[in-house]
């Protein structure tokens, strides 16, 4: 049995707390939380932009931590799973792992590449895993797609586009801090390209067409990746410039030598463009309810402990790569020039 800690009871980490109830081999045994409402199991002030409100919880037996370092001291904790503001990842991931216990840390994986290679540097001397929670490539419809690019049974990755827009975010004081998020271009636009990262590699080159707000934060950003003559050609756009009466959307168009692949939130399922007149819409597992991505991303994490292999997905080589694409995009926009990634 796994024994997870989880560090941080605010949107993500209840969100964590309610994919952990459905793991096989592993449970959340402890907990830290600075509010003692929330040690106690209230969680009626937490909300977010998809999933359930916060409610009260049962905790019965589970261990309630007001110190963080005092939850790194448990012996009986295999794996804390960090779920706090992003400026604060650094810092509570290195102590982790210098504490022997393994790590899985909420996308982003830090604020700055510097801070990433420290976190990766710390968990190799430790000689424990560093796995950073980027949840896409669980959602049904980006596994699936995944699946079939590294398959190849549809010829090779052509071009793609995606997209992810939000309206600006009020459900909580932090997520609207640029300050401890990095703001869109890096804690929402993070998710497309580390997608991208993970079925097409990191680009050599970049350029971005964007907008700022007075304090340089890019708000929405549409970014070519250039990987050579050949392609892959590939974009995205995201940002926070959608309308309250649209709050969220995402989807993609991904263009592979013998077929397509589409999905769209606005109504779009999963579906297979292909050769013939009539494309195919597969039945995917998992759909439905959101939390259960999240199930599979723990579930990945725990099953890594046991192997000691990191999954793919969740490797913090990865999610530093991603983190580095982000901030080369920044300097696109902001420069107005084409950018070189490597």
């Amino acid at each position: 049995m796994i024994r997870i800690g989880l560090a941080g009871i605010g949107f993500m980490g209840m969100i964590h707390f309610l994919a952990a109830r459905k793991l096989k081999g592993a449970k959340v045994t402890a907990l830290f939380s600075r509010d003692p409402r929330k040690r106690a199991g209230d969680w009626r002030g937490i909300q977010g932009n998809f999933g359930p409100a916060g409610e009260v919880m049962n905790l019965a037996g589970i261990q309630a931590y007001d110190d963080y370092l005092t939850l790194l001291d448990d012996p009986k904790i295999d794996l804390v799973d960090i779920c706090t503001p992003t400026d604060q990842h650094a810092d509570m991931a290195i102590k982790a792992l210098q504490a022997g216990k393994h790590v899985l840390v909420e996308k982003a994986i830090a604020l700055n590449v510097r801070e990433a290679d420290q976190m990766i540097n710390a968990a190799k001397k430790a000689g424990k895993m560093l796995m950073v929670a980027h949840v896409l490539p669980f959602f049904p419809e980006f596994a699936a797609a995944a699946a079939i690019i590294a398959e190849g049974s549809h010829g090779r990755l052509v071009g793609a586009h995606f997209s992810r827009v939000i309206s600006k975010p009020d459900w909580s004081e932090n997520i609207g801090d640029s300050a401890k998020t990095g703001g869109p271009a890096i804690d929402l636009h993070i998710h497309d390209a580390h997608f991208i990262g993970l079925i097409a590699g990191v680009p050599g080159r970049l350029f971005s067409n964007g907008i700022t707000d007075l304090n340089e934060t890019v708000r929405y950003l549409t970014t070519q990746y250039i990987y050579g003559d050949n392609g892959p050609a590939i974009s995205c756009s995201s940002g926070d410039s959608s309308m309250p009466s649209r709050p969220f959307m995402h989807g993609f168009e991904i263009y592979l030598e013998k077929a397509t692949l589409a999905h769209h939130s606005g109504g779009v399922p999963f579906t297979i463009y292909g050769t013939g007149k009539n494309p195919k819409v597969p039945k995917l597992s998992g759909g439905g309810d959101p939390v259960n991505a999240f199930t599979a991303e723990l579930q990945a994490a725990t099953d890594g402990v046991k192997s000691g292999l990191v999954p793919e997905a969740l490797s913090a080589q990865l999610a530093r790569d991603a983190l580095a694409m982000c901030h080369v995009e920044c300097q696109s926009v902001l420069t107005g020039k084409p950018q070189i990634v490597r």
